[in-house]
């Protein structure tokens, strides 16, 4: 689990980041999941954004991310979900302890 401060840390981070993904009508899916996942992997912290047309609330969205992927919520903004997952491969944020 993240702590306060790494929390903070990650949304200073994330402040200036577009959304790579959107949720829309179909909701969350396996294919959405597993590009997600990739994602993650590539880049250990982005933001996923819910259109309007989404069925689901963003906080059904954001725990069907975190259950698929693994990864920590960050946060939810708006219709925005921002997802942390530490990379295996291309790790690039340090975290503050």
């Amino acid at each position: 689990m993240l702590t306060g401060k790494q929390k903070r840390f990650l949304r200073s981070k994330a402040h200036h980041l577009n959304p790579i993904f959107q949720v829309g009508k179909g909701g969350v899916n396996e294919n959405m999941i597993k590009q997600i996942a990739e994602a993650l992997e590539a880049r250990e912290l982005f933001k996923v954004s819910i259109l309007q047309n989404c069925e689901d609330d963003k906080d059904t969205v954001a725990n069907e991310l975190v259950n698929g992927t693994g990864a920590e919520l960050v946060q939810i903004i708006g219709n925005t979900i921002v997802l942390y997952k530490e990379s295996k491969e291309n790790k690039q944020l340090r975290l503050p302890n």
